[in-house]
């Protein structure tokens, strides 16, 4: 019997077991099987973090010179670089996702450690036109304190660039909880940040579930903000226990993403951006373009061609250079798509391809590309955030009738526009109520654009120039210049 990897949690610069002594495996969903163990966070860990975190923000790091911060983020980004094959391998055994993609990922997500540390000390305050005699007064930015970082675990290593890079350089300290579904690779990461030198205590990290590692980080006291990536209902939770400490909180939450393809859209591009956009990851993605909308006088045609991409997409183990599609994550996934597939089929929703479980594997969690044709998008599968490789697909007639079908759903993170009439792209992506729209691309990522959503797909933004002042608050400094006494003592000026 193959004898299975095991982890500490990194606390306070030390590898750690859970206090409690508890573990638990996780699984491989390839096969199903345990392949690590992994300490379960107890309450006492999660304040053991913390009050690491807390102790290090106490001392020298914020005191360090920004281009100093910076030095370390740099190196965290380098040894990204030197390590993308192994993260690679360990976030596909321990997530299902190809290694073509978490290997090429694991090297790209460099540049946000890269981009941040450039920005480090380019952060400025102001003095401000102040409207009183022998007054200056200023504005600094100063960080903020200890921030817990939630990761999912289906983008880990993106995901925590955006959070954990510009935290840092603004001289902020970090506890990382990554998921319990596939806290591996954050161990993994974790290795590699204590090889940098970054003082004990400045990146801490654990996992556990959401009761009571969850709970118990995001209500403590000594944490100022919280930064999370995940669904809904866990975040209106976090809500609740962050609001006992007047704690920020930013949310990047699920999606349910439209994408409207007209006419006189590029139906190659159009088409290879469709697949890129649900099937891409497996569908398991915030942004997956789970929504398609086509006009009238292309459809039939357009979703008979997508049919036929959609059955030659290779589904195998996602090791394999050449395979396209790999597992689900876990079983909990495959449970809530085979039930808004029946019931939008028992209200009327129409199977073209796919909709039933993959014969590649009896062990591992494997679904195929599945496109199924709704009347209207108030169907479950259409509705409903599946997290797979679930296509809804719809007809529309005009510009204003699709508007009005994106915008009419809970959700709000990301969408798509194919077009070649470049005034109608402006127009339909500024009507769209989302804080993402491709126009005739999709899935694409970059350090230097922001993302994040509205409605039900939470608010702030990650990555970008602005995110990096999210990591901070505004100092005002008041400075009486005159050598003369102030004036009425009672009066305010």
């Amino acid at each position: 019997m193959t004898k299975l990897k095991e982890y500490k949690m990194f606390i306070d610069g030390k590898w750690i077991n859970s206090e409690s002594g508890k573990t638990f495996k996780t699984l491989n969903p390839e096969n199903n099987k345990p392949w690590a163990i992994v300490p379960e966070a107890s309450e006492i860990d999660v304040d053991n973090a913390v009050n690491a975190a807390q102790k290090a923000f106490e001392g020298e790091w914020p005191k360090l010179m920004p281009r100093e911060r910076a030095k370390y983020v740099r190196k965290i980004g380098e040894k990204l670089r030197e390590n993308a094959e192994l993260l690679g391998k360990i976030e596909t055994i321990d997530t299902g996702k190809l290694f073509r993609e978490t290997n090429k990922q694991a090297n790209y997500i460099a540049e946000y450690y890269d981009y941040y540390a450039d920005l480090a000390d380019k952060v400025e305050g102001t003095v401000l036109p102040i409207d009183k005699k022998n007054i200056q007064a200023i504005t600094t930015r100063i960080p903020i304190g200890v921030i817990a970082a939630i990761i999912p675990w289906n983008s880990q290593m993106f995901l925590t660039a955006t959070k954990i890079a510009p935290a840092l350089v603004m001289g902020n300290t970090v506890v990382i909880k990554s998921s319990e579904l596939a806290p591996a690779v954050m161990f993994e990461f974790a290795k590699l940040i204590e090889e940098t030198g970054i003082p004990n205590g400045v990146v801490n990290v654990i996992t556990g579930y959401g009761e009571p590692c969850g709970k118990s980080l995001t209500s403590h006291n000594l944490v100022e903000k919280v930064a999370f990536t995940g669904g809904p209902e866990t975040a209106r939770q976090i809500i609740q226990n962050s609001s006992k400490n007047l704690s920020e909180v930013s949310l990047e939450l699920g999606g349910k993403s439209p994408v409207a393809v007209f006419e006189d859209a590029h139906q190659e591009n159009a088409l290879n951006g469709i697949v890129a956009g649900i099937f891409g990851a497996s569908g398991q993605s915030c942004i997956a373009g789970s929504r398609l909308y086509l006009q009238d006088g292309i459809y039939n045609k357009f979703l008979e061609k997508l049919i036929d991409r959609a059955e030659k997409i290779k589904i195998g183990a996602p090791m394999e250079t050449d395979t396209e599609m790999g597992p689900l994550n876990n079983f909990k996934q495959l449970e809530i798509i085979e039930k808004n597939l029946k019931k939008t089929i028992d209200q009327g929703g129409k199977i073209r391809c796919g909709g039933k479980r993959h014969n590649f594997s009896n062990e591992g969690y494997y679904f195929p590309p599945t496109i199924i044709e709704c009347e209207n998008h108030d169907l479950p599968a259409a509705e409903n955030e599946l997290f797979g490789p679930i296509l809804s697909v719809m007809k529309f007639k005009t510009e204003e009738e699709v508007i009005e079908k994106m915008n009419d759903n809970k959700y709000g993170l990301s969408s798509g526009v194919y077009t070649s009439d470049f005034s109608r792209g402006l127009r339909v992506s500024k009507a769209i109520r989302a804080g993402i729209t491709f126009v005739n691309t999709y899935r694409l990522i970059s350090p230097t654009a922001p993302f994040g959503g509205i409605k039900d797909s939470g608010y702030g933004k990650e990555a970008g120039i602005d995110s990096i002042k999210d990591y901070t608050r505004v100092k005002t400094t008041w400075y009486y210049t005159s050598d003369k006494p102030t004036l009425d003592p009672f009066s305010i000026r």
